[in-house]
């Protein structure tokens, strides 16, 4: 069990006031709102470096680098150094999409086959920008937002890459034959 699901475990349905404004991603819609201090937040679950917590009937997902932010110790947010090699800073990129999660599925969004690339280009600006492309596992699956926002936010951690880009596409369409054998082995369809 991770650091951050120990965590959850511990404080699940908790209620926590907030001991400071935090950054929180909005379930379904993938925006970026700011929950308020002294707002009484309760603690759902954790997956890869995010908690849930519900407020006032909805979910939120908070960074791991905020907990914080619930009076809980923060978990450090990942990083690159300043010399990092163009293969660790796509390492890094894979190793980030790794720790995002479907809030209703408990696999990883790579395990689960829904990244079918990414790209790193160089910009003219000397800017690195990350293309995601990934796709749902149906077409009306509501969680796209908020994935790819956790993802963009996830990315922007290193210092060397300025813009993300997700592009969700449905073709080819998500199949159950994408999940690698870990994703199956945890949702127990082998």
């Amino acid at each position: 069990m991770s650091d951050i699901e120990q965590i959850a475990t511990l404080h699940k349905g908790q209620e926590l006031p907030l001991q400071r404004d935090v950054a929180a991603i909005s379930i379904p819609f993938g925006k970026t709102v700011t929950l308020t201090e002294d707002s009484i937040v309760s603690v759902m679950q954790a997956k890869g470096s995010t908690v849930s917590v519900g407020f006032e009937g909805r979910l939120y997902l908070i960074e791991g680098a905020n907990l914080d932010a619930l009076g809980l110790p923060a978990l450090p947010r990942p990083t690159l150094s300043e010399a990092a090699t163009e293969e660790e800073i796509e390492q890094f990129v894979w190793d980030q999409l790794r720790t995002c999660f479907d809030p209703e599925i408990p696999v990883n969004i790579v395990d689960l086959g829904l990244v079918y690339g990414c790209r790193i280009e160089r910009l003219i600006t000397g800017e690195r920008l990350v293309t995601i492309r990934m796709t749902l596992t149906a077409p009306g699956c509501g969680m796209g937002d908020v994935i790819a926002a956790d993802a963009r936010n996830k990315i922007l951690g290193a210092p060397q890459i300025s813009k993300v880009h997700t592009e969700i596409v449905f073709d080819p369409p998500w199949s159950r034959e994408m999940m690698s054998d870990e994703a199956k082995l945890e949702l127990g369809m082998f």
